[in-house]
């Protein structure tokens, strides 16, 4: 977006008057590129590139050269502006309409998207019903450019409070967005369209639950699965969830924003009954969902040879992540109890080994890191006294920590309430829990959690009684109860 253009050479810049509002840019200039741009869509205009039908598939290289010029330029008020007050948005309708070329089409997007970004012009495309309808008809496009544009469009329109509603409403009226939405998620292997495609839905999904609970609901169909009682019964195959994963794994290795993106849809949608539902009944019983997470908390994210400071960078990514894993853990909790109450037998707890001993390793690890953290951030707060700018981000740095603490804490509380003596002597001997770690876990889960900390208490004194004993005395409040 740094390619600002020269002014275009023209001799009627030099004519008084000329000029674009306070910009050097010719009207004369523009106007002969929209005039141009009616006549490439003409039914009466033959070019030599063009498809059997008659119609252009191709720019030739002066008109793509001056269309792109003008998509630079619409970056400036008074350009977009001009383009509005001579009826471009309606220009750029017929383009949709008539042409069958990939680039101009992304182009007319490109620019609609550059004049979006001005208050005034984004209300007044946004009100235009039929110019609504026709953009959302382009994210069924076969052209990744054009879906790029298109939804950096939408984003832009969507981030705009005046209008947002609009857009929301239009989409919930389209179902066929969805379904271009789920396709581009779970079949594009373009990493920036997957991203935009993302950022869009997660704005979707922020502003109106309406609309998340409408696609949750909106890719179901109905298979046969067992339920709680091992009696047949038809459960909801969830479209949604598979698209998500499926998008997350083509960005995580190249675009950490992305990733940070698609885990934040995943927890907007565990904001909702019916979208943990989503996540843990799906056919694979959630596994998908369980296994990518634990596989980026355990093995990508936060590792042993980070840095602690690596927990700053990615607190927003790893508090979508656990949420989620929250989230599941405790639908599945609560699934293996309603087994045990209808079988009325003791069933071993067993949700796809999310009592593996590297998980709770991983978790504690964090919580290290973030006691390196706070650390860091009282030293910055005592050196930005002097300015209260400093002090803002320090304390914004610090709710974001958090928040992440808050949900660590959570997870790892409910994981170590269900630890058996057989859990508990692996992680031992693997070395995820120790003297050290255990102390962590202690010192951030008391007195919160003292119920899942006792717990965890009496099973480790059942595997290691002498380091159940140091941590006692480490910990007074825990032997007065014992």
């Amino acid at each position: 977006m740094d390619r600002n253009p020269s002014p275009p050479s023209s001799e009627a810049e030099e004519e008084e008057g000329d000029a674009v509002g306070n910009t050097v840019y010719s009207k004369h200039w523009l106007f002969s590129i929209l005039t141009r741009l009616i006549e490439v869509i003409s039914p009466e205009k033959t070019e030599p590139t063009v498809s059997p039908g008659g119609i252009q598939t191709e720019l030739d290289e002066e008109m793509e050269n001056d269309i792109c010029k003008v998509w630079d330029m619409s970056m400036d008020e008074d350009v977009a502006l001009f383009l509005q007050e001579f009826n471009a948005p309606d220009i750029f309708m017929g383009v949709f309409a008539k042409s069958k070329c990939p680039r101009l089409t992304e182009i007319c997007v490109g620019i609609l998207g550059n004049m979006a970004c001005f208050q005034d012009i984004c209300m007044s495309i946004s009100k235009d019903e039929n110019l609504g309808q026709v953009l959302l008809q382009r994210l069924c496009d076969s052209d990744s450019p054009t879906l790029l544009e298109t939804s950096r469009l939408l984003l832009t329109c969507l981030s705009q409070p005046e209008v947002a509603n609009v857009w929301v409403e239009r989409i919930r009226e389209n179902p066929s967005v969805y379904d271009c939405v789920c396709f581009i998620m779970s079949s594009s292997t373009n990493v920036e369209l997957l991203v935009k495609v993302g950022e869009v839905v997660d704005k979707l999904f922020d502003l109106d639950e309406e609309l998340m609970l409408n696609w949750i609901k909106n890719g179901t169909c109905r298979s046969v699965g067992p339920s709680v009682d091992d009696s047949p019964e038809e459960l909801p195959d969830f479209k949604i969830v598979p698209c998500i994963l499926e998008a997350a794994k083509q960005v995580r290795s190249d675009n950490p924003e992305g990733l940070d993106v698609y885990m934040h849809i995943l927890q907007l949608l565990t904001t909702v009954d019916e979208g943990i539902q989503a996540i843990v009944q799906a056919p694979d019983g959630g596994k998908e969902t369980w296994s990518l997470l634990y596989d980026l908390v355990c093995h990508e994210l936060c590792q042993p040879d980070d840095p602690p400071i690596i927990v700053q960078e990615q607190k927003t990514v790893l508090a979508s992540i656990l949420s989620v894993l929250s989230a599941m853990f405790a639908s599945q909790t609560e699934q293996e109890y309603t087994k045990m109450r209808k079988s009325n037998v003791k069933l071993p707890f067993s949700c796809y080994f999310i009592l593996d001993m590297p998980l709770i390793g991983s978790l504690i690890r964090i919580l290290q890191y973030m006691e390196g953290c706070g650390r860091r951030s009282v030293d910055n707060s005592k050196e930005s006294e002097q300015g209260e700018t400093g002090r803002a981000d320090v304390n914004e740095e610090d709710f974001h920590l958090k928040i992440l603490k808050d949900i660590c804490c959570e997870l790892l509380s409910n994981m170590l309430q269900e630890l058996t003596k057989e859990n508990t002597l692996e992680g031992l001997h693997q070395g995820h829990l120790n003297e050290q770690t255990c102390s962590c876990a202690f010192q951030n889960l008391l007195p919160l959690y003292f119920a899942s900390v006792e717990s965890f208490l009496e099973v480790l004194r059942e595997a290691d009684q002498t380091l159940a004993d140091n941590l006692e005395k480490r910990f007074p409040s825990l032997k007065v109860h014992a």
